[in-house]
C-alpha cells in the first residue's frame, strides 16, 4: 500500500523543509506502527553473515530511525535487517537548524545533523516495546562533548547498554559531524579502540551467553593507504564487519547547487561510484576474510546488485528511499537474489 501511494505523498512532504518532512514521517510511522505486522516480509533468499541469518540481503541504513520509534513499520516494508541509531551516551540536541538540504535534481541529500538522538536508554526502551523479531543493528557513537581522547569511554558504555538486544552492533566513527570523530580512523587510535571494543565484547558474551557481532563503519573520504591500514586492523582485532560507507565530504556531482556549499555529509545518488570503490578496494583487502555490508548512494536494484558484485553481502538504503519510496525495498530485494539474472 506505501509503495502505491508514495508517489501521491511525496510532493507533499517534499514541499516541507527536509528535517520538517522526517519528523512528521517518524512521528506518523511511530504512532501507527501498531497496525503493521510483526514480522519482515518472507524471503526465500536467506543469507548467512556474521554469524546471522538474513531473511534477504537489504536493510535500513543508519540515521533512518535514530531512536528506535518506528521499528516495527519499518519491519513491515520487507527489509532484511534494520539498523536504528546512532545513539549515544547521553541525549543531546544535535547542530543548530537548518541541517538537512534536499537536492532534487541530483538525488541527493546533504546533512550535518551531529548524532541528535534521545540517549540511549531511550532508545532501548522503544526497542524493548517493539515486536520485531528479526536482525536489529544498533548504531553505536560519541556525545560532542566528550573530548576524542575519551571517545572509547562513550563506546564502551553504549555497547554495554545495547548488547542485550542488538543482533549486532556499528560502531560510527566516520560522521563528518561530530568534530573530530573521523581521526578515530587514524592507525593508532583505530588500534586501541578496537582492541577495547573486542575485548569488551568478549566479557558481555560471556556474562550474557551470547555472541554479539560488532561492525565498523567507515568514510569514503579515504585514500587506498588508510583503506589497506583499516583492513588490517579489522582482521587483526578479528571484527565481524565492515559497513561501507559513511556520507562524504566532497561534492562531486552536485557542483552548481545552492546546498553544495552547506556543510555537512552528502549522501545519495552522487555518492554511489564512490563508496562502492571503497568496497571494492576493502574487498581485495580483506580477501574474505570478514564480510561487508554496504551503504552509499543504491538508487536502483541495478546499483544494489552492484554493491555485491564489488564485493559486499548485504547492502543498506536509506536516502534512495527518500526519493523513490518503499517500491525500492522490493526492487533491490529481487535484484539480490542469488539467482537474479
Amino acid at each position: 500500500m506505501l509503495s502505491l501511494t508514495y508517489p501521491l505523498l511525496r510532493p507533499l512532504l517534499f514541499a516541507l523543509d527536509a528535517e520538517t518532512a522526517h519528523d512528521l514521517t517518524i512521528a506518523s510511522l511511530r504512532r501507527f506502527g501498531f497496525l503493521f505486522p510483526t514480522q519482515p516480509a518472507a524471503s526465500s533468499q536467506a543469507v548467512r553473515v556474521m554469524g546471522l541469518d538474513f531473511p534477504n540481503r537489504v536493510g535500513l541504513a543508519a540515521g533512518l530511525d535514530k531512536n528506535g520509534e518506528c521499528i516495527d513499520a519499518l519491519a513491515w516494508l520487507g527489509f532484511g535487517f534494520l539498523e536504528i541509531g546512532t545513539v549515544t551516551p547521553r541525549p543531546q540536541p544535535g547542530n543548530p537548524k537548518p541541517r538537512l538540504f534536499r537536492l532534487v535534481a541530483q538525488q541527493a541529500i546533504v546533512n550535518r545533523m551531529g548524532f541528535n538522538n534521545h540517549g540511549v536508554d531511550a532508545l532501548l526502551e522503544n526497542v524493548k516495546q517493539a515486536r520485531f523479531k528479526g536482525i536489529l543493528g544498533i548504531n553505536i557513537g560519541k556525545n560532542a562533548s566528550t573530548p576524542i581522547e575519551n571517545a572509547a569511554t562513550d563506546y564502551l558504555a553504549c555497547l554495554e547498554k545495547v548488547y542485550p538486544l542488538a543482533g549486532y552492533v556499528a560502531v560510527n566513527i566516520s560522521s563528518p559531524n561530530t568534530k573530530n570523530l573521523r581521526q578515530l580512523q587514524g592507525d593508532a587510535e583505530l588500534d586501541a579502540l578496537l582492541g577495547a571494543l573486542k575485548s569488551r565484547q568478549a566479557a558481555l558474551a560471556e556474562q550474557h551467553g551470547r555472541y554479539v557481532p560488532l561492525a565498523l563503519k567507515i568514510a569514503p573520504d579515504l585514500d587506498p593507504e588508510q583503506i589497506a591500514a583499516i583492513a588490517d586492523a579489522l582482521r587483526r582485532h578479528r571484527f565481524d564487519a565492515v559497513i561501507a560507507t559513511n556520507t562524504t565530504l566532497t561534492r562531486d556531482g552536485v557542483a552548481g547547487h545552492p546546498c553544495a556549499e552547506e556543510t555537512g555529509g552528502l549522501s545519495g545518488a552522487p555518492l554511489f561510484e564512490k563508496s562502492t570503490a571503497v568496497v571494492a578496494a576493502l574487498a581485495k583487502a580483506l580477501a574474505n576474510e570478514l564480510p561487508i555490508i554496504a551503504s552509499g548512494g543504491i538508487n536502483n536494484g541495478e546499483q544494489a546488485k552492484a554493491k555485491l558484485a564489488a564485493g559486499a553481502q548485504l547492502v543498506q538504503i536509506y536516502s534512495g528511499l527518500i526519493f523513490r519510496g518503499p517500491a525500492l525495498v522490493q526492487e533491490c530485494i529481487k535484484a539480490t537474489r542469488l539467482n537474479a539474472p
